[in-house]
């Protein structure tokens, strides 16, 4: 007789009272649809032969059910086959999210995902609560007190429900009020403009100061922390924080409780371990010294210079850890820096990633940590600014990681992500001096992936031609001598700028070479040849007439040029820090139809005020002089200013000196020989930008003016050098480097301009050098 037990659940009485032992000869699986049948005999606990009770029957199903794929399992018998019957859970045929915009659905979902919830993974009810949970805890986080989970499960054919998530996010709480409490040291002012997070106001407009987050608040809790311990309160302590939230959820009240404790000064410094490096160069190294007030930052300064040194004698796994002992009675601290070299390391490998074009030659050659030399901290740092300098990459990083197996070799390993260093196209472009920009050029720093620096150039503007070839290789030889070569033509009508009114035809070449003296400082010399010829208009000014009359109206010049250069700039575009200085002398040699030299000084400084924040500081000084029986200075190699990359807000070339026209009553700029200039500005992240490599905004102010030392008949405004004819401007700038080519705009406001100035308040440049 046929006998079954289907219809009892695990741990039915009525199984465990009337089932037999039984030898099973075969099992049964039945209802599976989408798991497989060796998952379940894996997970059974029961094979073919085993001589089974009930007891065991009951373990078996309980072991499949911690499998998670079944919500219901019925195990029976029937003679010597056990059948095991099985109702597996729904899998997940979709996955939508409705009504958030503060957190992205792809970042959700990954966070289901994660806890185990996503499309096509076995549905379970509890996780979806715990997961719709974690999903208001995350908006709780973020300030939306307000902020409700739903989910809706609805049935699909096959076994399958689809999973709708309804997010209502609220608004995000804002701060009506901070206090800090216990606090008698520094006034409440001066500890609350600490914080991160700010009492909402009218600024709070534009920024998030004012919304309220635990991250922020935990941060700002830490800087509390730290600004006492920097200052001698080594037992400060915050006793309790209270975020207190409004009826109805829109407001934040915080308040924190602090122990500030007494101050403490320094009552000793000590060197303990194996120092390696002598003891009275390790002695300079401190910060620490007796009786000074205690600092935290102090510390772990010396700590990471102690630690650099080392690296810099090969021991990166040095571990240098200030100890403090404090003396609560005298109300002194005896501080001890323990040092563990442990091995001198060696690189085995130096590795890059990241340079789908730029050759492993182009970036090796920078390197200063050579491989198989012991490794060097300053040496390993050296080589990641040298990359950086170059102005191929965004970003640059390195890491040090061990060689698994080994105690005393690293790897150095490079990342680059490399940028545009230039274009092959045709270019399109308008500029306010040039007019509309046409042509198609070749220029790349980095041709071909090789480092060398190639320009072919066909470009043609309202007022101007050039047709230009130049070839720079900055590894002439191993060493790091560079050497180059340039031919172009250049035709210039200077009547549709504010110059004077006369053309220039000017073809040449050079050749030119640079020697590096130092890591951050070389020299160059170059030779090369030109030919000018000078075309006059109808209004030319008789200043420019009576020169040509005196000299002609071609001149071939031979010029050689020595220059100086020096640059500890943190990158080679667009830079945040460090500074760059040159310094170059141009002569014409004996037998060239003109005798003259040009001196020009460039100098510029960041200084990062604080993350966002850096101050920018440049100058620009120039003079044009003439030698033996030369009197008069070439007017077309005369300096000019005024607009992009001089004093903004005054028109392009405007400044300066100016000559009347022949026959006219108009003034135009000529130039001078001595020109003098100057920025200061304060360069800011631009808002709701997350890359910020490409990108420069400034608040500007610039000043300068060129000057005409000669003064020749007929020219006014010609002021020999006097601070008292400087011209001002400030405004706010933008610099954004495209794959299409560099675009850049000014707002600028002219400060001091006078009755013969030319002012522009918007300026800007597209497809143009700037």
């Amino acid at each position: 007789m046929k006998r079954s037990l289907l219809s009892l659940l695990i741990g039915s009485m009525a199984y465990a009272s009337g089932a037999n032992a039984f030898v099973v000869s075969d099992i049964r699986i039945d209802g599976l649809q989408r798991v497989s049948a060796g998952t379940v005999f894996n997970s059974l606990p029961i094979e073919v032969g085993d001589d089974v009770e009930s007891v065991q029957v009951s373990n078996a199903a309980k072991a499949l059910f911690r499998t998670g794929y079944f919500k219901d399992i019925q195990m029976g018998q029937d003679g010597d086959v056990l059948i095991v019957s099985v109702v597996e859970r729904p899998s997940i045929s979709e996955i939508v999210i409705k009504g958030n915009k503060a957190i992205k659905s792809e970042d959700l979902k990954k966070g289901l995902g994660q806890s185990g919830l996503s499309e096509g993974e076995i549905f379970q009810q509890a996780t979806l609560e715990a997961i719709r949970l974690e999903l208001e805890r995350q908006y709780v986080s973020q300030g939306r007190y307000g902020a409700s989970i739903t989910a809706d499960v609805e049935a699909q054919p096959r076994n399958r429900v689809k999973l709708t998530i309804n997010v209502k996010e609220g608004k995000v709480a804002t701060i009506q009020h901070i206090n800090v409490v216990g606090n008698t040291v520094f006034p409440q002012e001066d500890v609350i403009d600490l914080f991160e997070l700010k009492k909402s106001g009218w600024f709070s407009l534009f920024g998030s100061s004012d919304k309220y987050s635990r991250e922020k608040l935990s941060g700002d809790l830490e800087r509390l922390r730290s600004y006492y311990l920097d200052r001698g309160y080594i037992n400060f302590n915050i006793r309790s924080t209270q975020v207190s939230i409004s009826p109805d959820k829109q407001s934040v009240y915080i308040t924190v409780n602090v122990d500030e404790g007494d101050k403490y000064t320094i009552n000793d410094v000590k060197l303990s371990g194996n120092i390696i490096i002598p003891e009275e160069e390790a002695e300079l190294l401190l910060l620490a010294k007796k009786d000074q007030i205690f600092s935290r930052r102090v510390i772990t300064t010396t700590e990471e210079i102690l630690s650099r040194r080392l690296g810099n004698a090969g021991y990166t796994f040095a571990n240098v850890t200030g100890i403090p002992t404090p003396d609560h009675e005298n109300k002194t601290v005896s501080l001890t820096f323990f040092v563990d070299p442990g091995k001198r390391a060696y690189v085995r490998r130096i590795n890059f990633s990241g340079n789908t074009k730029t050759e492993d030659e182009v970036l090796r050659r920078e390197m200063r940590q050579m491989e198989g030399a012991s490794a060097n901290t300053q040496k390993i740092e050296q080589s990641k600014v040298r990359l950086e300098r170059l102005g191929y990459f965004k970003d640059v990083t390195v890491e040090t990681p061990p060689v698994p197996g080994t105690s005393d070799q690293i790897d150095v390993n490079y990342t680059v992500e490399e940028q545009p260093s230039g274009s092959i196209t045709a270019s399109l472009g308008f500029s306010q001096s040039d007019g509309l920009l046409l042509g198609g050029s070749i220029s790349q720093s980095n041709f071909l992936g090789t480092g060398n620096k190639v320009t072919v150039g066909l470009n043609k503007s309202d007022v101007s031609q050039l047709y230009n070839f130049s070839f720079t290789d900055p590894y002439f030889t191993v060493d790091g001598v560079s050497r180059g070569y340039s031919l172009f033509y250049r035709s210039y009508d200077y009547d549709d700028t504010d110059i004077s009114n006369y053309a220039t035809d000017t073809a040449g070449a050079d050749v030119r070479f640079g020697y590096p003296l130092s890591e951050t400082e070389s020299i160059s010399f170059s030779v090369g040849i030109d030919n000018t010829k000078i075309t006059t208009g109808t209004s030319t000014p008789d200043y420019i007439t009576s020169y040509l009359n005196q000299e002609g109206k071609t001149f071939t010049n031979v010029k050689t040029t020595l220059g100086w250069s020096e640059s500890e700039l943190n990158r080679g575009l667009l830079p945040t820090r460090g500074y760059s200085q040159s310094a170059s002398a141009q002569v014409t040699i004996p037998g060239s139809d003109l005798a003259f030299y040009k001196l020009v000084y460039r100098g510029q400084y960041f200084q990062p005020l604080t993350s966002d924040f850096t101050a920018r500081f440049a100058t620009r000084v120039g003079y044009l002089g003439t030698y033996g029986k030369t009197e008069d200075v070439p007017f077309f190699e005369h300096f000019y200013s005024g607009g992009f990359g001089s004093v903004r807000g005054f028109k392009d070339n405007s400044l300066g000196p100016k000559a009347k026209e022949k026959n006219g009553t108009n003034f135009n700029s000529i130039g001078g020989d001595f020109v003098f200039e100057g920025t200061a500005e304060i360069l800011f992240p631009l808002p709701f930008v997350k890359d910020q490599r490409s990108l420069r905004t400034s608040a500007f102010f610039d000043f300068g003016n060129v000057y005409d030392t000669q003064c020749a008949a007929g020219v006014i405004d010609c002021n020999k050098p006097d601070f008292g004819e400087l011209r001002y401007s400030a405004g706010i700038g933008l610099t954004w480097i495209t794959p299409l080519g560099p675009l850049t705009f000014s707002l600028a406001k002219a400060l001091n301009a006078k009755s013969q100035d030319e002012t522009q308040v918007f300026q800007f440049s597209l497809g143009a050098p700037f």
